[in-house]
């Protein structure tokens, strides 16, 4: 593996981005790559598509202010809670 090719673990943290079109084109490129040589991510991939077309988009407005607090404070910690090596090069500080 080349150390710029995209690990199993990172292609799966940055799903959201690549599906939002939020992906820097060198990230875009490497998750592409990865994708197209690797069945199980792969596949991952098909079932996080699948899932958000059942399931749908929603917006703010459908949460409560309780839920969207939880929400984001979830967020916050899940990346203060990683350990260095394990957190992808394109989360900022």
């Amino acid at each position: 593996m080349d150390e710029h090719d995209l690990t199993c673990q990172e292609l799966v943290e940055l799903v959201t981005d690549y599906l939002e079109g939020a992906l820097p084109e060198k990230q875009f490129k490497r998750f592409e790559q990865h994708l197209s040589g690797c069945h199980d991510c792969h596949h991952y991939f098909d079932q996080m598509r699948y899932t958000i077309r059942l399931v749908g988009r929603l917006s703010e407005s459908h949460l409560s202010s309780g839920a969207k607090d939880e929400l984001l404070s979830l967020f916050r910690d899940w990346k203060k809670e990683l350990p260095e090596q394990e957190k992808p090069e394109n989360l900022e500080e």
